[in-house]
């Protein structure tokens, strides 16, 4: 071969082997990034390619499938009562892609996770026609009814949980939203999700109060201000007195007094009494007296100052703020920087109703393929011990001396051992926003604890003197509380 030919064969042997590299490179190092890239169309071409899998609850799908018109995209996405159901599912938009359930476990609802191979192989000899998996969750339908029928048109959340597994019975947001309005891709669907937003709608129908809302708690945070007493070893006797003045000035201020809601026994009494009706001058005094650390490690045995807290959905971190010691006093009363979530103060509830054991809550118990072999099963785990069983039993007595003869009667079942706390949270500079209604609970037989609940009431046409915890939170719990009690017979 002359000179010049063998500087042409090396030159295109160059250029084959930076072709085999770019190709190599673009299908096994960039394959992933390019496949979730946005602007590629056909990812969402074939995640519309074939019927969704669905989201079952009780056995049944609360989703579905419907052949459409959308150019490319033959299949959307349907709701089975979608306001009911949306802080569970989330959506799944051929316009807006999709979020919570529908986002998290959109490989096995498109059939597209690698766990799924055996099945798609199967359907392909077999000729059968291909869908998605299913995602079978732990919700109970007659408890998720009970809730979001509870709130009505108040605006609040309600999250329900068996304290024995962790597992999420119920998780309701009002105002909701139906994602059946926007899973297409017509100027009809764009105009339903604009309407959605916040600056279109600032009641954030589309806001998962249930697990991204924070809140201050209350009153319904002196359970953990009476659990970090007992594990601390400040009070050991909940029927002794605690040594309470009244009034009570915060700590470091130039007599700032710590006001109580009514004209209330607090002088000197029990935990027991001071739950029972809810005294801000004791709990203040608790938390004053432990000080800021050992609130804030007592909160966080709970799940307070936690960002990773996955139900699978990411829930909003719950923060026991680091604060000086009157802020500190105010923290233990549910006010100040304190803030939460429903679901967790479901888990307060929660971790006192099984023992002083806080269970990981889920809301997913299998993912399941096609072929209905299961691909994934979650296996209950502890997360933490917040309290002694001997220290749970105390608070579980105290709780159930609120529903029985305290603030919290309106929770009250016949022939079941109820606990619970309500709350009614300052809201509003100076206090001048109708405040937020909370009850957190527990129901218990001689079969066990199935269920724990924690209810919010953010908004209402109820008169300002007639918003408490009580009165408006309570009796919501009590009919998510029978729904489960109802399904366990």
């Amino acid at each position: 071969m002359n000179k010049p030919l063998r500087r042409v064969a090396i030159f295109c042997g160059l250029l084959v082997l930076a072709l085999l590299v770019r190709v190599n490179w673009v299908q096994f190092v960039q394959g992933d990034e390019l496949k979730n890239d946005p602007h590629n169309r056909r990812v969402a071409i074939e995640r519309y390619s074939i019927p969704r899998g669905n989201i079952i609850v009780d056995g049944k799908a609360i989703t579905g499938s419907s052949t459409t018109d959308s150019g490319d995209f033959k299949y959307k996405r349907t709701y089975k009562n979608g306001k009911m159901w949306a802080p569970v599912t989330g959506y799944a938009s051929q316009a807006f892609d999709a979020n919570q359930l529908e986002k998290l476990n959109d490989g096995i609802l498109t059939g597209t996770d690698d766990r799924l191979f055996f099945s798609r192989t199967v359907d392909m000899f077999t000729g059968s026609k291909q869908k998605g998996g299913n995602v079978v969750t732990t919700l109970d339908a007659r408890a998720q009814k009970a809730a979001f029928d509870g709130l009505g048109k108040q605006k609040g959340a309600v999250a329900a949980i068996n304290p024995e597994t962790g597992a999420i019975l119920a998780l309701a947001s009002t105002p909701s939203y139906d994602p059946s309005t926007f899973a297409g891709m017509s100027n009809k669907d764009a105009e339903a999700y604009n309407a959605l937003q916040k600056k279109s709608n600032p009641d954030e129908p589309m806001l998962n109060r249930a697990l991204r809302q924070t809140y201050p708690p209350g009153s319904t945070f002196k359970v953990v201000t009476a659990a970090a007493a007992l594990e601390n070893g400040l009070y050991n006797d909940v029927d002794s007195s605690t040594r309470s003045p009244l009034p009570y000035t915060l700590p470091d201020t130039s007599g700032v007094e710590l006001k109580n809601e009514g004209n209330i026994p607090c002088k000197n009494a029990s935990l027991r009494e001071a739950l029972r009706v809810s005294c801000n001058t004791v709990f203040g005094k608790i938390s004053a007296d432990l000080g800021n650390k050992k609130m804030k490690a007592e909160a966080e045995k709970f799940g307070f100052n936690n960002p990773g807290i996955n139900t699978p959905v990411r829930a909003s971190e719950s923060i026991f703020p680091t604060d000086n010691r009157p802020q500190n006093a105010m923290a233990g009363i549910g006010q100040a920087s304190n803030r939460t979530t429903p679901l967790q103060m479901a888990m307060v509830a929660s971790a006192v109703a099984n023992g002083g054991k806080l269970m990981k809550p889920y809301m997913v118990d299998q993912l399941v393929a096609t072929n209905l072999n299961v691909v994934q099963q979650h296996t209950p785990q502890e997360m933490s011990q917040p309290l002694s069983p001997e220290n749970a039993q105390k608070i579980q007595s105290m709780m159930e001396t609120v529903v029985k003869s305290g603030t919290g009667t309106n929770a009250q079942i016949p022939n079941v051992t109820v606990g619970g706390k309500t709350g009614t949270a300052q809201h509003g500079e100076n206090n001048k926003d109708n405040p937020y209604a909370w009850f957190i609970s527990y129901a218990k037989t001689d079969k066990g604890t199935p269920v724990a609940v924690a209810v919010v009431i953010e908004g209402s046409d109820t008169l300002r003197d007639d918003i408490a915890g009580g009165k408006l939170a309570a009796p919501v719990a009590k009919h998510v509380m029978q729904a489960v009690l109802e399904g366990e017979k």
